[in-house]
């Protein structure tokens, strides 16, 4: 199967696209290039081989997700510099409006 330039133009207009005669040659050539390759894998492609996302098996090396207990209040604020009521204490960077 070859694609034509015709075709290419067809597909630009579609597409809204503005292509020059030269740019309508050049991926006409380009897309009959893929369109070569595409159908050379499809016919290696053998029907007793299952389809596959990758190469390699892949397997998840994320932990499972657990609950644990967390920092105290204390324990998360016992290396602050300065702390109120329960809270880190920062230097104020907005002026309040009234």
């Amino acid at each position: 199967m070859s694609i034509t330039r015709d075709e290419v133009a067809h597909l630009a207009r579609l597409s809204r696209l503005a292509l020059g005669d030269e740019e309508l040659d050049h991926f006409a050539a380009q897309l009959d290039g893929i369109i070569s390759a595409v159908a050379r894998v499809q016919e290696v492609a053998a029907g007793d081989i299952p389809a596959t996302s990758h190469a390699l098996p892949l397997t998840n090396v994320f932990r499972p997700d657990e609950v644990r207990s967390g920092l105290t209040a204390e324990e998360a604020l016992s290396g602050a510099p300065a702390t109120e009521r329960d809270r880190f204490r920062v230097p104020r960077i907005l002026e309040e409006e009234a």
